[in-house]
């Protein structure tokens, strides 16, 4: 049987990780779930710490999303690994097994959640190319985790993305209908949450253009599997 190893990065997420780490810890399939504090201010670590079977990783400064997923990875021991953001809400032990077969039975190389508050542009053509919900297998990234740690904050996305086109991957989309997140507007107020996505796109952009986007887009629709 294969291992699966679960990173969620989590940033000033104590009253949300909880929920997550409650459905990573009991799923069958899952062998080791890692968290990763990255420099919060909040109790987040403490909220983690009370799930003696999690593994805490706790960065005192704040780098960003993809090098706290980036150490995550590197602390684990598994052959597949299921990302999953600490924010996500209505999450079920049925999502997650959904999220993990097609790389676990070997019919896709990439999975990718699609939440049911995905944009309308990305629940449209059925695809969000930025979803943090991804299980993959660890060969996928091992010779690149020193380009993912010196990635923008959210520039990990894009970058996976890239990887999965040059090596022509199969993708697979794996429709969350009932799992969603919470906004940045109601985590930190509006003016904090509208600065916030801001701040993420910017990384964003730094890592892919519009331009480079639609390719991805569009390069990743024909890599899907039925």
């Amino acid at each position: 049987m294969v291992n699966v190893s679960c990173i969620i990065p989590a940033y000033n997420e104590a009253l949300r990780v909880g929920r997550v780490l409650e459905v990573m810890c009991a799923h069958p399939l899952i062998d080791e779930v890692i968290a990763v504090d990255d420099g919060s201010t909040d109790t987040t670590a403490q909220t983690i710490s009370r799930f003696n079977e999690v593994r805490l990783i706790r960065q005192l400064v704040n780098a960003g999303k993809s090098a706290a997923i980036c150490a995550g990875i590197r602390a684990s021991a598994c052959e597949v690994l299921v990302l999953a953001d600490a924010d996500l809400v209505g999450l079920a032990e049925s999502d997650v097994t959904a999220l993990l077969m097609p790389v676990l039975k070997g019919t896709a190389d990439m999975s990718i959640s699609l939440r049911k508050d995905a944009l309308l542009p990305w629940r449209t053509i059925g695809l969000d190319y930025l979803s943090g919900e991804r299980a993959f297998h660890r060969e996928l990234i091992a010779a690149h985790l020193d380009a993912i740690a010196a990635l923008p904050g959210f520039g990990l996305e894009s970058y996976l993305n890239e990887l999965l086109i040059r090596r022509r991957a199969r993708i697979e989309v794996v429709n969350w209908a009932s799992v969603g997140h919470t906004l940045k507007a109601r985590k930190y107020g509006v003016w904090k949450g509208l600065s916030s996505e801001t701040l993420m796109m910017k990384h964003i952009m730094e890592t892919t253009t519009l331009a480079q986007a639609a390719q991805q887009i569009s390069a990743m629709q024909r890599l899907r599997v039925a």
